[in-house]
């Protein structure tokens, strides 16, 4: 698992800055009503999609909230007065205090069935009758774009997947949310390379291959052989879910 207090500092660069973002937050915004007044984006990272949520949609309030304190404080600069530390399992906040919720890249870091269960059941609760929580699932898929790079990570030991997306749905009807749509986005400036991928392959990126397992070297060791070693292949495209609650 990657340190996120020590990837604060090269995330946004890292993972299509501000186009990524933009798609990300037009996404979201598709999917929340136009007469909510507030959000709340849960695990906001450096508040990058955040703010654009916030400048995206006239009238609304938005508040940010993660686990992370580096993470945290990247967005309290973007956000200012509307950013608080918090655990996305534990929220503290009011129950039905907020029209709508949204957690982007957030359930495939859960760690298991029951923080991503948690995480759910906490957006749930914060959120008003008739109100809507937006989340992205199959993540990880999402990255698997068919390139040659693909191919050759496609033997590597499976992660246990926390946000495919019929999972998410059961979790979210055992809180009284309902399916309310789906929308799609593209990374902008995720297509991985070759040479970007040895690069993350070694500082940890990918859970069931850590860094100094001689299975790492052997998957870096394919991937340096490809062709092209600077080109990015396709962008990935992920996927958003929306639940409103009963």
């Amino acid at each position: 698992m990657l340190d996120y207090d020590k990837e604060a500092e090269r995330y946004d660069a890292s993972r299509g800055g501000e186009p990524r973002a933009e798609a990300a937050a037009q996404a979201v915004l598709s999917l929340v009503p136009r007469q909510a007044r507030s959000l709340l984006d849960v695990a906001c990272g450096t508040g990058i999609v955040t703010r654009r949520l916030a400048a995206g949609r006239e009238g609304m309030r938005v508040t940010g909230a993660d686990l992370t304190p580096t993470m945290a404080r990247y967005a309290a600069d973007r956000l200012p007065g509307a950013v608080v530390l918090a655990d996305s399992r534990r929220l503290p906040f009011r129950d039905g205090e907020f029209d709508a919720v949204s957690s982007v890249w957030l359930l495939h870091l859960a760690g298991g069935a029951e923080n991503a269960r948690a995480i759910v059941g906490e957006c749930a609760r914060v959120l008003r009758p008739g109100g809507v929580y937006v989340t992205t699932v199959d993540k990880g898929a999402s990255h698997n774009v068919g390139s040659d790079i693909d191919a050759v990570l496609a033997s590597r030991p499976p992660s246990t997947v926390h946000d495919a997306a019929d999972l998410v749905e059961s979790y979210a009807r055992a809180h009284g949310l309902r399916p309310a749509g789906q929308a799609r986005f593209t990374g902008h400036g995720q297509g991985r390379s070759p040479r970007r991928t040895v690069a993350d392959l070694r500082r940890g990126w990918f859970v069931t291959l850590p860094p100094g397992d001689p299975r790492a070297e052997r998957f870096a060791a394919r991937l340096a052989a490809l062709p092209d070693q600077d080109r990015p292949r396709p962008d990935p495209v992920f996927t958003l879910r929306a639940f409103a609650k009963s």
